[in-house]
């Protein structure tokens, strides 16, 4: 939960970079929010499952409500594996881009400093840190 509740406390920063962890976490956490407001739509407003009927009322505001946040994490997301967040439009190829999209958020991030930042894994490491002799 705290993940998610960083990911609101951040609610507009697009800069930046966010782990995996971070992002899937608050996707998680999106998700069973909305699958219980949906759950209280359909009790208090008569919404069908369908959609045949009724109104979603709380979903639709929630929704509304973490759009920036959600844009922000994803965009964050894309700057860890050092990609632009204009990465995200590609959401609007159909099934090939939700696919593309899905590989990119669940690749590892660039191992230290980026053009995005540092490393939030290891903010205190440096680059050399980063893979040590083994020798």
């Amino acid at each position: 939960m705290n993940w998610y509740l960083e990911v609101l406390k951040k609610y507009a920063v697009f800069t930046g970079r966010a782990r995996r962890k971070e992002y899937w976490m608050f996707v998680l956490f999106n998700w069973l929010i909305s699958l219980a407001l949906t759950f209280v739509d359909s009790l208090v407003f008569g919404y069908a499952w369908d959609g045949s009927q009724g109104i979603a009322i709380l979903n639709t505001v929630y929704s509304l409500a973490v759009l920036i946040p959600s844009l922000a994490v994803g965009i964050r997301r894309l700057h860890d594996t050092d990609r632009s967040g204009w990465w995200l439009l590609i959401n609007l190829i159909p099934i090939l881009g939700w696919i593309w999209f899905l590989v990119l958020m669940c690749l590892d991030g660039t191992h230290g400093s980026n053009r995005f930042g540092v490393n939030p894994k290891n903010p205190d490491a440096d680059e050399g840190d980063v893979w040590p002799d083994v020798a």
